[in-house]
């Protein structure tokens, strides 16, 4: 249904969205995720034909966003961020007059109206004019503008702000009901919402597309697939020497926690489940155990842990699989056999920092684009 490749939004030599390339398919509902100023409205407003990209290109449904701009508009939904509506207007005849400004006629217009009025909760406030409404109201007038014409793909811009929890609630459900019957893109930044509602994420930061997976696959990237939390009493010293003499710890950190105790993320290699080894080392050195558990990550810990300011290489990292990349922090490693995996770097970089791995540049011919990088030393 999308299609996006290299688009580049540059203002007065300020980069607001830099080559970005995904796609959404029909029937999808993705969330659109980034911190403020990340470039997420700039992209949905050239994608609903209401600004013109620097270079690249997109297209919906098959159309080109700039030589088909109204093909493109009578296939989409578009609610931007600010929620622009006629104040002095009512409900009720405001969405039939956007329904025969959107293409449809008379009739279809009123049957439409009363539908998407009924769907979005508004009947009861379909004499009202819209000026008087609350805030969650508006946004609800505002949604049912996005849908009167039936699109085939609607594009969301924050559309829960000012709801209470039971308008959020309903929002969300409606949003799950276009599953299969619509193609939805959402921003948001309430991302429990975002985890109930969304089949796949895009995270944005900075102009560029970080990651672009399901929040199940994202979580087991940030994980690894079997990263186990210990709060043991320890010296650090200890510690180190425990995890390095272990086989089956792929790498490690520690960090201090309260106390005398440290907290120790452990990452396994393949297939591994490390609490009944670590349980035996701890209790053979008869350390103090707090906790022992396999890590649980939320969308949270994923948006926060890709877009923190102090990890500004992660915007190199391009390859799907690798879509949870994190300058900045050291992991320890033991020797072993190398393994090596498809990556995609955007600038030449000797050393690329990851959550869990190290990447490493073979040559400068490889950095440039796809090339094998060697992930575990």
């Amino acid at each position: 249904m999308i299609e996006v490749e290299n688009l580049t939004k540059r203002y007065a030599g300020n980069t607001a969205i830099d080559g970005l390339t995904f796609s959404v398919g029909r029937g999808e509902i993705v969330g659109f995720l980034g911190p403020n100023g990340a470039g997420k409205s700039t992209t949905m407003r050239i994608l609903a034909c209401f600004l013109p990209a620097t270079s690249g290109t997109a297209r919906v449904a098959g159309f080109d966003v700039f030589a088909q701009a109204d093909e493109v508009r009578r296939r989409i939904g578009y609610m931007p961020e600010n929620n622009p509506l006629h104040l002095d207007m009512r409900v009720r005849d405001y969405l039939k007059f956007r329904a025969r400004l959107k293409g449809l006629g008379i009739g279809s217009s009123r049957d439409r109206a009363e539908a998407v009025m009924q769907q979005c909760g508004l009947t009861e406030v379909s004499r009202r004019i819209i000026g008087h409404l609350s805030k969650g109201y508006r946004q609800r007038v505002g949604l049912a503008d996005a849908l009167v014409h039936d699109p085939e793909l609607i594009i969301l811009d924050e559309p829960t702000i000012g709801l209470d929890p039971h308008q959020l609630r309903a929002v969300r459900q409606l949003i799950k009901e276009m599953e299969h019957s619509h193609t939805v893109l959402l921003s948001t930044h309430v991302l429990s919402e975002v985890e109930m509602t969304c089949n796949r994420v895009l995270i944005m930061h900075q102009g560029k597309i970080l990651a672009a997976d399901t929040t199940r696959n994202l979580k087991n990237i940030l994980s690894d697939g079997g990263q186990v939390i210990a709060e043991i009493a320890a010296p650090v010293s200890e510690l180190r020497a425990c995890w390095e003499q272990m086989g089956e710890v792929e790498y490690f950190d520690i960090a201090p926690s309260e106390g005398e105790y440290h907290r120790c993320a452990l990452t396994p290699r393949a297939g591994l489940d490390l609490r009944p080894l670590v349980f035996e080392q701890v209790r053979a050195r008869g350390w103090a155990l707090r906790e022992l558990s396999r890590a649980q990550h939320s969308l949270e810990d994923i948006f926060v842990h890709i877009t923190r300011p102090d990890r500004d290489l992660a915007h190199r990292i391009r390859d799907r699989g690798l879509g949870v990349a994190a300058a900045g922090t050291e992991f320890h490693r033991h020797a072993g056999q190398v393994e090596r995996r498809s990556a995609r770097v955007a600038d030449p970089v000797d050393r690329i920092v990851l959550q869990d791995a190290v990447l490493l540049a073979d040559s400068a011919a490889d950095r440039a684009g796809d090339h094998d990088a060697v992930l575990r030393l």
